[in-house]
Parts: C-alpha cells; sequence; structure tokens
C-alpha cells in the first residue's frame, strides 16, 4: 500500500481546493440535487465551499494530498460553518422549488450533531483522476489520529451512500438518515475516540 503524504492548506490555497472538491462532488447525490443545472454548479459549489468548510483553512484543519489530489475540511470544536453566506448562497442559487426541503435538510443535520465538543468533517473529496488509490482513507486516518490523541469525537454525514463502509471502516457508527421531500439520503455518522493498542 502507498503511504500519501497529507498535509495543512494554507488561507492562499482555498481557491485551488475549491476547484479541487467541486471536481470531486460533480456526481455527489446532495450537490447535484442542490445544482443540476451544470453551468449553476461549477459557479455556486466553490462558493459552498468556503462558507461550509472554509473556518477550517484559517484553523490550520484543511487537510490536502500531495498533488492537491484530495482534500478533506474539518472543523476543530469551536469552528462553525458559515450560515450566513450559505442562507445566501441557498437564497441565490438553489431552486425555489426544492427551497422548502433544502432548508429541511440543513435543519435535520443540525438535530444530530453532537452537543458536546467535536471535530466535524463538512466536506472530503478526492480528483475522479485518482479516486480508488486510497487517498481518502490517508487524509481520514490523519486527522482521527488526532482527535484519538485528544480524545475527541468526530462527526460527519456522508451524502454518498457508497462511502458509508469507507466511514464505518474507520469506526464512525450510522445514526440515521436525513430526508426531505426530493431530496437524496444524508447519512450522520459518529466516531468515539479510539485507543491505539
Amino acid at each position: 500500500m502507498t503511504a500519501h503524504t497529507v498535509k495543512s492548506a494554507t488561507p492562499a490555497e482555498i481557491a485551488d481546493v475549491a476547484d479541487l472538491l467541486t471536481l470531486a462532488f460533480s456526481t455527489d447525490p446532495a450537490a447535484r440535487w442542490s445544482w443540476a443545472d451544470p453551468r449553476v454548479y461549477l459557479a455556486s459549489f466553490p462558493r459552498f465551499v468556503r462558507a461550509f468548510g472554509g473556518a477550517a483553512f484559517q484553523r490550520g484543519t484543511a487537510h490536502v494530498t500531495e498533488g492537491n489530489k484530495g482534500a478533506a475540511l474539518w472543523l476543530p470544536p469551536g469552528a462553525e460553518p458559515d450560515e450566513e453566506a450559505m442562507g445566501i448562497l441557498m437564497q441565490e442559487t438553489v431552486p425555489e422549488h426544492i427551497g422548502k426541503d433544502a432548508i429541511t435538510v440543513m435543519q435535520q443535520m443540525g438535530n444530530y450533531h453532537p452537543k458536546e465538543p467535536h471535530w466535524y468533517l463538512p466536506l472530503i473529496g478526492i480528483d475522479p483522476m485518482h479516486q480508488g488509490k486510497g487517498l481518502g482513507g490517508a487524509l481520514m486516518r490523519h486527522a482521527l489520529a488526532e482527535c484519538d490523541r485528544d480524545g475527541s469525537l468526530a462527526y460527519l454525514e456522508s451524502s454518498n451512500p457508497r462511502n458509508v463502509p469507507l466511514y464505518q471502516h474507520l469506526g464512525f457508527e450510522l445514526l440515521g438518515t436525513i430526508q426531505a421531500g426530493s431530496s437524496p439520503q444524508l447519512f450522520p455518522m459518529l466516531r468515539k475516540p479510539q485507543r491505539r493498542t
């Protein structure tokens, strides 16, 4: 198995990471439900990356693999998505006929978030040209090692059912299902800190 190098991305790299994640999520069920029109998707998703996970760049918890082939934006305890920017983006870009369902999905997401301090993974993605090479696992293990050292919970919502087994393999437990109206399902998952033997 190839060892992959993971490093922290700087705020100056946010545009590159947003472009990478836009490629990675181009077939994601939830992303493309929100922005089915390709032109709207390409214009909106980089803004979404900044609003949803941009705080990771200021915290040093935006992780990238060598060659910018994969990225994971982790929000440590105390860091939050920019809800105001996300609300504006949704109002401006999400089609009116799914707007109510999108708001309900966001509310359900909030209901599943742990109340105690936790690390939150809003976004992780691999360039489609480099998927299936272990980059996602490397990005996850990099951050989860810190969670285990600190004794911290880790939480995410998987927007693609294909990824649920990977997260379960890494110690995440499925909490339920998030879905409203015409939306695809999201899968909230929680991982308790694990002791290394």
